[in-house]
């Protein structure tokens, strides 16, 4: 058995790494301050989703998509 990486916010995953995490574990990934905007993993289309502002937040780049 693999060990798994500790998550932690700011932190870029794969696709795959994407599937296997829950929504729980998908939000440590997310700065405190988008928390509140993340939909769920269902809401998020290709590992990203849109805050109130406009911008979009990465999960395969762990930030914002157009930095």
């Amino acid at each position: 058995m693999e060990p798994t990486r500790r998550l932690r916010a700011g932190q870029s995953i794969t696709p795959e790494e994407f599937d296997e995490l829950s929504d729980d574990q998908l939000l440590r990934l997310i700065p405190k301050a988008y928390r509140d905007a993340f939909p769920g993993k269902e809401g998020c289309a290709d590992g990203y989703f849109y805050l109130h502002d406009g911008t979009a937040w990465s999960f395969y780049k762990g930030g914002f998509l157009d930095e």
